[in-house]
């Protein structure tokens, strides 16, 4: 027999360590809090057993000691959810809830192994348990989501360079980023994000940037005292704020204002480097390396992070020296960023295959930092060379000028000069044999194509539907949405929906739809509602027996999903007698009617319909004489 009292106090301490912890207040509050909530529920089993003294054998030991690791994964989890950047956060969703849903798998795996009948429990607490017990099995068999209406607006928020005021507004309160203190915190988190992670957070940096400055001017728009008493709070504490390292050039030790990287990697002052290799110098001042190359790239992660600890601190922020002489009207990219660019441009072309994937690399960062680059990127002739490397036999050659490609096609009117390239075939190419990041950024480039109605006919005639379909299938939760979204903008065009039906569409999409926790339930319902507005479409999902899950979602579902699943089943319930009557059946004219009531204004209408149909019906049906 083996004494289990400390593994109780553990468990125990485990519960009270989680129940204590601050209210979360970012995008994952109500998965937060509804988890806190379940492991509360725990703490009466772990006193009531406590305090007894009965000693239990190695089984029960062992499965308790299963639960209280889960507990401290737990714990993990739930600390790292509320600490750290929010915008960064909300854009990493997808895998913060599917690590919230492991954690939920592992403890209802570990409550399941407990063999509650051979401990002394109370009738109270029993009742207790078997509730938790069954909250942890519920939420294991559906996955947790962030609220429809914030899941769009942070879409839309990473897809559009214009966003509504509105939209901006709900993020502020959703993210709990309300005053210019929450922004400074945000700032902070943002600053320890990128220099923890030596400044590669992937695609996020520029969303990251972007919706602060939004945030800020939202903040500041609605108190404009505000700004006033802060610059004035600033000035006072941080007379004198101590300069990071990593913000001092190392040859000056001054604050930087126009950093730049050389070959090996370190960063400077422009200025100072440029006197170095100026005086003949062809080595690294810091790292003493010789230097591959005299090139000089401009670091603007950390130009912008200088910017964001500038704003910060109330330092006044560092002026890059000069005069218009060295600009071109209306760019922000001075003649020795020109120069960079055509040097990265002349390795592309000439270099050797290393040297061509460290050209198509860099381009592919610089492209994603700010709408000059792009501008000047494409006005150096980069776009052909790149589209040419779609085809290079070394696929990290192939996945930097794919996602360069991308970046630069933000821009519209490189969007023009990427088709006018001839890439969209070699896009799609990729797109069918690359790497796994390579055809997510594929799909991604070609849904940004897309947004031009002309490209929408060229994309689908060169083949792009049915490996479009086939990433969703099989893609990554990030490759499956960008493979979604590219779907959804190409079936705009009447042609396209056709393609995709008869590319197999309908099954992958059903198949999501079905399942709560692929993520994928907002596509899959938008990219059904405008198929089965086509007549191939409407056949095939007609085939697929939608009925049943349709209804589910209508009675169930958030907003959007109502609407859109409402569509569908308008679509498939006109002139098919079948498919309404089976509606019926399942329920349908109930959730209608109640839809037709609470839902958005286009769910009202195709409520209406539907409800307008079983009126028909009932109106115009007279029973066959035998």
């Amino acid at each position: 027999m083996v004494p289990f009292n400390s593994v109780l106090s553990q468990l125990a301490e485990s519960v009270k360590a989680i129940s204590e912890l601050p209210e979360c207040r970012n995008a994952f509050r109500k998965m937060y809090g509804n988890f806190v909530r379940r492991v509360k529920l725990l703490s009466p089993l772990f006193e009531e057993l406590r305090d007894s003294d009965k000693a239990l054998g190695e089984e029960e030991v062992v499965a308790l000691e299963s639960l209280g690791e889960a507990l401290n994964s737990a714990e993990e989890l739930i600390k790292s959810v509320n600490q750290g950047s929010k915008l960064y956060q909300a854009l990493q969703r997808d895998e913060i809830v599917d690590k919230f849903h492991q954690m939920t798998v592992k403890i209802e795996a570990a409550l399941s192994k407990i063999p509650y009948e051979k401990f002394d429990m109370s009738e109270e607490v029993s009742e207790q348990i078997e509730l938790v017990h069954a909250q942890f099995k519920r939420a294991k068999e559906k996955k947790d989501c962030l609220d429809s209406q914030l899941e769009m607006d942070l879409a839309i928020a990473v897809r559009d360079k214009d966003l509504d005021p509105a939209v901006i507004k709900r993020l502020s309160e959703r993210l709990y980023l309300r005053t210019i203190n929450d922004l400074k915190k945000e700032s902070l988190a943002f600053h320890e994000l990128v220099i923890s992670s030596d400044g590669d957070i992937g695609d996020h940096f520029e969303n990251m940037q972007s919706l602060l400055k939004k945030l800020k001017d939202l903040v500041l728009k609605e108190n404009p005292e505000v700004e006033n008493s802060e610059r004035d709070k600033s000035t006072i504490k941080h007379r004198s704020p101590v300069i990071p390292d990593d913000f001092r050039c190392p040859i000056s030790l001054e604050l930087m204002k126009d950093p730049v990287i050389v070959s090996t990697g370190q960063t400077y002052e422009r200025s100072c480097i440029q006197k170095w290799l100026d005086a003949g110098h062809k080595t690294c001042p810091k790292t003493q390396q010789t230097l591959l190359h005299t090139a000089i790239t401009p670091n603007y992660v950390l130009k912008s992070l200088i910017a964001l600890w500038c704003e910060s601190n109330g330092v006044e922020l560092p002026k890059k020296q000069g005069n218009g002489k060295n600009r071109k009207a209306g760019s922000c990219i001075s003649d020795c960023d020109r120069t960079s660019i055509a040097s990265l441009l002349e390795r592309l072309a000439k270099g050797n295959s290393e040297e061509q994937r460290a050209a198509a690399g860099e381009l592919r960062l610089l492209a994603k930092r700010n709408a000059d680059n792009r501008v000047c990127i494409a006005e150096a002739g980069a776009i052909p060379l790149l589209v040419e490397l779609l085809s290079s036999a070394d696929p990290r050659t192939q996945e930097h000028a794919v996602t360069a490609l991308l970046n630069l096609s933000i821009n519209d009117s490189n969007k023009v000069g990427i088709v006018n390239a001839g890439a969209i075939p070699d896009i799609v190419d990729v797109l069918k044999n690359g790497s796994m990041e390579a055809r997510e950024n594929a799909a991604a480039t070609l849904f940004s194509l897309s947004v031009v109605d002309e490209n929408k006919v060229a994309i689908g005639a060169a083949g792009a539907l049915p490996a479009l379909i086939k990433l969703l299938c099989e893609g990554t939760p990030r490759g499956k949405k960008d493979a979604a979204t590219a779907i959804f903008n190409l079936s705009i065009y009447q042609g396209n929906k056709a393609r995709a039906v008869r590319a197999g569409i309908v099954p992958p999409l059903m198949s999501l739809l079905k399942d709560a926790g692929s993520g994928m339930v907002d596509e899959a319902l938008a990219i059904l509602a405008i198929l089965a507005s086509h007549q191939e479409g409407k056949a095939a999902i007609a085939q697929a027996e939608p009925i049943p899950v349709l209804v589910e979602v209508i009675r169930t579902g958030f907003p959007r999903n109502r609407e859109n699943a409402s569509a569908v089943l308008w679509s498939l319930c006109t002139g098919d007698l079948q498919q309404l009557k089976l509606a019926r059946e399942l329920g349908a004219e109930e959730v209608m009617k109640e839809l037709s009531e609470s839902g958005t204004d286009r769910a009202k209408r195709k409520a209406l319909g539907v409800l307008e149909l079983f009126q028909q019906v009932d109106d115009d049906f007279v029973p066959q004489q035998s």
